[in-house]
């Protein structure tokens, strides 16, 4: 028999039952609809930092949007990271995990203040607070403070979705160094322009080599060390390989890391639908930030019951890297204007600094990875204006 009888008969039955019938035929109207699912991309691997963060975004996203959105994590599948930023572009994913430093030319200005990280080592905070702290002035600092970086991303139809960092950079070595002295013959693998320049201002030989050959690198003598965070010593297998660490030298983080939407998808996206997207980006990027650290402790606690030296550095080493890093951002302001055309490269970089000063004091008290989303969400991503944002 069907719901839905002639208007005769149900008005005969009185209001309460037209009610009803309404009620029903909504019901009905509606059980075919579903949450809209948005694809995610990374190219990290299943119960990494990374992989875990992305299940984070997924969980997050269904939870703020009140189930009206959900994502499918796609990992080290969809795209790698290589491929991410045309993915993204062309509309393979709707949400990719960026390491944008792999596309200078594309993200040049929100790549200057990538290579900012070392700054964090200036701010007299502890080394353990600088990827939380850079992780929110960077994403500040894009979102608020330069319409510009906003721009560059869009014209490739993305929408800078938030950054997140990775933990303090170490000398890890196969002999000891502990003073300025004993890195002057040493060959340091480095994995950047910056690094390489720090190298050479500590007197050491910068090696340029992929992560996945420092293994090999180190086991066969063919560096010395290799800049690094500590958390590589596992995800990499460096325990293996490393017999001496040394700790305090000035050498910043990783901070090359966020979130991009597909602006086309953001644009047929709801308000609501935004600020839930921004809100798991925020879960998600606080999840990276803080598991970089979690690990960054871990990773050095193994390394000190196997039997790894940990040196401080001297004096001399971190005299010398502070007044390279002074130095270091005139060089940086000058070849982000001559090769990229960033004229206004020093004022970018001098409305940086207060930021990240402000945030070391932010971060100072977080004790998990559910206070520093909420400082995130309360301190940057809600004030987003997803009603202009993007659009």
């Amino acid at each position: 028999m069907s719901v839905f009888r002639s208007r005769g008969a149900a008005s005969r039955r009185g209001p309460a039952f037209s009610v009803l019938l309404a009620a029903l035929a909504a019901l009905l109207f509606s059980s075919g609809a579903s949450a809209e699912q948005l694809r995610f991309a990374t190219g990290s691997a299943p119960n990494s930092i990374g992989g875990l963060s992305a299940e984070q975004f997924a969980k997050s996203l269904k939870e703020h949007s009140g189930g009206d959105l959900t994502a499918k994590v796609y990992m080290m599948s969809l795209l790698s990271f290589a491929e991410m930023s045309g993915g993204v572009e062309k509309g393979m994913t709707d949400i990719g995990s960026m390491i944008y430093p792999y596309f200078p030319s594309e993200y040049p200005r929100t790549n200057l203040v990538a290579e900012l990280t070392m700054l964090t080592d200036l701010m007299g905070a502890p080394k353990s607070l600088s990827n939380l702290a850079y992780a929110g002035a960077v994403s500040e600092f894009v979102f608020e403070h330069c319409p510009e970086c906003v721009a560059e991303w869009e014209a490739h139809d993305h929408v800078f979705s938030g950054g997140s960092a990775a933990s303090p950079y170490y000398f890890l070595c196969n002999k000891p160094v502990d003073t300025l002295k004993d890195l002057s013959d040493k060959r340091v693998r480095v994995g950047g322009a910056q690094w390489a320049r720090a190298a050479e201002a500590l007197g050491a030989t910068p090696v340029t080599m992929s992560v996945n050959e420092i293994y090999e690198g180190l086991s066969q003598g063919a560096v010395d060390c290799t800049m690094q965070a500590a958390a590589e010593l596992i995800s990499f297998n460096l325990m293996e390989v490393t017999t001496d660490i040394t700790l305090g030298a000035p050498l910043g983080i990783y901070g090359g890391l966020s979130l991009s939407t597909n602006r086309k998808v953001w644009q047929g996206l709801t308000e609501a639908q935004r600020k839930a997207l921004l809100h798991a980006a925020a879960d998600s990027n606080a999840h990276t930030t803080w598991g970089y650290r979690i690990d960054d402790e871990r990773a050095l606690k193994e390394a000190k019951e196997k039997g790894i030296a940990m040196h401080e550095a001297d004096d001399a080493m971190v005299t010398t890297a502070e007044q390279f890093i002074e130095k270091d951002m005139e060089t940086i302001a000058a070849n982000y204007q001559k090769k990229y055309g960033v004229d206004d490269a020093a004022e970018m970089i001098a409305t940086f600094r207060p930021l990240l000063e402000k945030w070391m004091t932010l971060v100072k008290d977080v004790d998990s990875s559910e206070a520093l989303a909420d400082l995130y969400w309360n301190e940057i991503y809600s004030k987003v204006d997803v009603s202009q944002y993007g659009l």
